[in-house]
């Protein structure tokens, strides 16, 4: 028995001497990491050896939290060439497993062999969903040499064609192979569709028919590069990705690739054309995620711009040429790299206020803020400090196609300088604002050049015209209310015509405010656009509208029914939204107040995995809205509402007449305060 054990030993040694070791990466850098939510993984050190190649890997999770790794995690290199996993220590794959005490676990994963040449490769944990990954694994020492934007559009020429920007329908339609409700997990898909010239975002619904076919029409103002995609599913298949032009059918057909996952096959149009690029949309979204959640000080999160900056544009590179993208690929992946890259400094320089202006909740419920780091407080209201955004060409009109330009456009729109030089652009000189035509056109000025120098240009961009167009659209209603006060104001026969006359042109009404606008938009398509947003508005006569003959409207109806002569407020919220909470919170003895009246119901609609609920929403529902109408749907029914209503964010609100009929969106109640004056306004508008 000791000769069997000590000739195994000798075998053993004798093949660990056998295997040669090329390379030893200390502490390699990595890229990104992404999908380890609320932790990180590392690779504390890479042995590259002719047999095998060996990484010690380090998972900082929350302690008592699980996690697992998946047995078909492999590296893949530059090239696209996959090492599978061989065998792990420490760790059981395919396994739950519980970070401990000290959040921290040490493993070690043996892969194939990865040739000596490769210096850059990423590890997939597996064809699943979301699953981890740590991209552009590569030594510290090693100098990456990545070209500018410049050099890759110079050589990747394309034209966008002439017919970019039209409102037109797009179709999504297909098939899903082998589809099963059961098996899949859902029989519908989301999305969530923002046109920047259309008032609100909204939730678009694909319904999946039980032999998998599919079909959805919406219609769009420039080419756009969404997905459809699921919650939950259950067997990691989840999104339905796709560009589409204005007036295309696109024909999409899902089904299982080389590796047994399920995959997009385009069959025509626009996303054929571009198909490589939206297999691999994610990745910028993947590079740019370490400065979204960036914690340092200004000053080093420009230099982490910078490295985040060079990342994506030699993935973009990389990438590019492993899955060779045409011309009109690159393009579009290089203006999904900026929006991605943009997007991700403005949510950086969003959190970094939250950081240094805390709320402090005060004795008589109000809050004061409370000023952490004033340094840091003042550079966020300084356009220099945003110079990473300079990087980025706004004028670009691909740049709307990417799924995240609404959401970009949305940050620089509200950017903390630009609001500020507005106000500053409205206050007289004893620092007080006063709210007239004059110093609101004085302070438009203000925010669109503050918005120049945030982005580091000399005339007012694409960009800044479309938050220009925002502004435009969120304030209209205001304004047409306000040519009401016009006649009033020339009613007044205590005044002088001249005062009256004078107090005409201060009143920021639509007569005096939508001209100033309508001349900032030097664009062909955003000026053709406010054009026709103010026809459509001005031809709008009815005060309330039907319910379309739509899933979940026979809800509505039947609340109508069961509170008869009621005008109905709903509130849209949920368990995860924090301003939903806080809203039902600090209003329960003003909804006491509205619970004695007879003339209006308040109604809290939630969706929840179940239509039970959660224990935490049971529980929330007890404490906060007990005794009130606290409707609990499924999320896949509470996305029909969102498609309903058209919204996809929360808290939403929307009045419902006692006919149940849908109140105009300028008359609304938004929100459960001043209700009384609310209701008394929308009933005298609606006798």
């Amino acid at each position: 028995m000791k000769k069997l054990l000590s000739a195994i030993l000798l075998a053993f040694v004798v093949i660990t001497m056998q295997a040669k070791t090329f390379k030893i990466i200390k502490a390699p850098k990595a890229m990104a990491c992404v999908n380890v939510s609320n932790g990180e993984l590392r690779a504390r050190d890479v042995i590259f050896r002719d047999t095998a190649t060996t990484i010690h890997f380090t998972m900082e999770y929350p302690k008592g939290q699980m996690f697992r790794f998946d047995k078909g995690s492999y590296l893949l290199d530059e090239n696209g060439q996959r090492y599978p996993l061989r065998s792990a220590e420490n760790i059981a794959l395919d396994s739950w497993i519980k970070s401990p005490e000290s959040g921290i676990t040490d493993f070690t994963m043996h892969f194939e062999p990865l040739p000596k040449k490769v210096q850059i490769f990423d590890f997939i944990e597996g064809d699943v969903s979301r699953a981890f990954m740590l991209l552009g694994i590569h030594d510290q020492k090693l100098k990456i040499k990545v070209p500018t934007m410049q050099e890759l559009a110079a050589t990747n020429p394309y034209t966008v064609p002439q017919d970019w920007f039209r409102t037109d329908t797009i179709t999504v339609k297909g098939r899903i192979e082998d589809y099963n409700s059961a098996l899949f997990g859902y029989n519908s898909m989301e999305c969530y569709f923002q046109d920047v010239f259309s008032d609100d975002a909204t939730t678009l619904v694909l319904d999946i028919a039980p032999d998998g076919t599919f079909c959805k029409k919406f219609q769009a103002s420039y080419p756009v590069m969404q997905e459809f995609f699921c919650r939950e599913s259950r067997n990691g298949f989840s999104q339905i990705p796709f560009f589409a032009r204005p007036g295309e059918t696109i024909d999409i057909t899902v089904k299982r690739n080389e590796y047994g996952m399920y995959q997009c096959y385009y069959n025509n149009g626009s996303s054929r054309d571009v198909q490589n690029w939206l297999r691999n949309t994610d990745i910028f979204n993947d590079l740019a995620y370490p400065l979204h959640m960036y914690k340092g000080t200004i000053a080093e999160a420009t230099q982490k711009a910078e490295e985040v900056w060079q990342n994506m544009i030699y993935r973009l590179q990389s990438v590019s040429r492993q899955y060779h993208f045409t011309p009109m690929e690159m393009q579009l992946a290089m203006a999904d790299l900026q929006v991605n890259f943009a997007y991700a400094w403005m949510d950086y320089m969003m959190y970094r206020e939250d950081d240094v202006r805390k709320y402090v909740k005060l004795e008589d419920g109000g809050y004061r803020i409370e000023i952490v780091d004033s340094m840091e407080n003042r550079a966020i209201s300084d356009e220099k400090y945003y110079e990473s955004l300079h990087r980025v060409d706004f004028d670009n009109p691909l740049l709307l196609a990417s799924n995240h330009y609404s959401i970009l456009l949305n940050r620089i729109q509200f950017a903390r300088p630009a609001l500020q030089r507005r106000q500053d652009g409205m206050m007289d000189e004893k620092g007080i604002i006063e709210y007239n035509a004059s110093n609101v056109i004085k302070g438009f000025g203000s925010y669109r050049s503050s918005l120049r120098k945030l982005m580091g240009t000399d005339h007012d961009n694409e960009m800044i015209q479309h938050c220009t167009y925002k502004n435009y659209i969120n304030d209209f209603n205001s304004w047409r209310s306000n040519e009401d006060l016009n006649l009033s104001i020339l009613a007044d026969t205590t005044k002088t015509e001249a005062e009256r006359r004078k107090e005409v042109e201060e009143n920021c009404s639509l007569s005096n405010m939508y001209p100033v606008y309508l001349a900032s938009f030097s664009d062909p398509y955003i000026h053709q656009k406010a054009e026709a947003y103010y026809a459509y508005k001005m031809a709008q006569k009815d005060l309330s509208t039907p319910l379309p003959d739509a899933p979940m409207a026979d809800l509505i109806h039947q609340l109508t029914q069961k509170y008869p002569g009621r005008f109905l407020v709903i509130d849209f919220w949920g368990m995860g939204c924090g301003p939903c909470r806080s809203a039902i919170e600090s209003s329960k003895q003003t909804r006491a107040q509205i619970a004695q009246r007879d003339d209006v119901k308040l109604i809290f609609i939630a969706g929840e995995r179940t239509a039970e609920g959660s224990d935490a929403y049971k529980k929330y529902v007890a404490e906060w809205l007990a005794d009130e109408e606290a409707i609990c749907v499924t999320n896949a029914d509470f996305t029909r509402l969102q498609e309903l209503f058209q919204f996809n964010g929360i808290p939403h609100y929307e009045t419902i007449t006692p006919d149940s009929r849908r109140v105009r969106d300028d008359l609304r109640l938004n929100g459960l305060y001043n209700i009384d004056w609310g209701l008394s306004q929308l009933k005298e508008k609606l006798k």
